[in-house]
């Protein structure tokens, strides 16, 4: 069987890792054994970090919409509910972004969630 050589291989494997773990401090730059684990790391947070931040954004659409909710007489959960039987389909973003910039269109949303409620 041939001996592998892995010259040109294992410099595009090194500099990728070390490309990556550019700007970290000493020798997670600097060595590569370190700057592997170093990377794998970044990668592992960086992955669990987007899946995090879908989660986060949900929670402050919530509070925010619950916010302006109970300014208007009514919690989160009624209001939410009474969208559902009035068959409005608004997401929380969209919820959120009418809460802070359009509050006559927000209140007209309260009143269809209340007439449905009752």
């Amino acid at each position: 069987m041939a001996r592998i050589k892995r010259a040109v291989g294992g410099h595009k494997k090194r500099r990728k890792i070390f490309k990556l773990s550019k700007g970290f401090w000493g020798a997670r730059s600097k060595q590569y054994r370190v700057a592997r684990q170093a990377v794998m790391k970044a990668q592992a947070y960086a992955y669990i970090g987007r899946k995090r931040r879908k989660r986060d954004f949900r929670r402050l659409w919530i509070a925010r919409i619950n916010a302006a909710c109970r300014m208007r007489g009514l919690n989160y959960s009624t209001f939410m509910n009474g969208l559902k039987k009035a068959d409005i389909n608004v997401n929380r973003k969209m919820l959120s972004e009418i809460a802070i910039h359009d509050a006559p269109a927000f209140d007209t949303l309260v009143e269809a969630s209340r007439k449905a409620l009752a």
